[in-house]
């Protein structure tokens, strides 16, 4: 365990960033899985829905660090292209 005092705080606030970024990225996974069983199911209405939150959430991670660019940007663009595979 920590020593210092400085050490202490360290711990704190790697253990709060360490669950912030658990919450986000479980609701990204829980975001895209929702996506991927709407094209299963291939209702192409919900999935032009729920394509436009899982975009933003994708971005949103991003920002926050959760994501590295060039993985969003692969995730994003096979989801659409499944999306847009769908018959209309």
């Amino acid at each position: 365990m920590a020593n210092h005092k400085s050490a202490e705080k360290r711990a704190r606030q790697n253990r709060k960033r360490r669950e912030r970024n658990r919450a986000l990225r479980s609701a990204l996974r829980t975001q895209i899985k929702k996506l991927r069983a709407a094209i299963a199911s291939g209702n192409k209405g919900l999935c032009l829905e729920l394509l436009n939150e899982t975009i933003s959430k994708i971005d949103k991670s991003v920002t926050k660090g959760i994501l590295h660019k060039n993985t969003a940007a692969r995730y994003k663009s096979r989801l659409t292209l499944q999306v847009n595979r769908l018959a209309p």
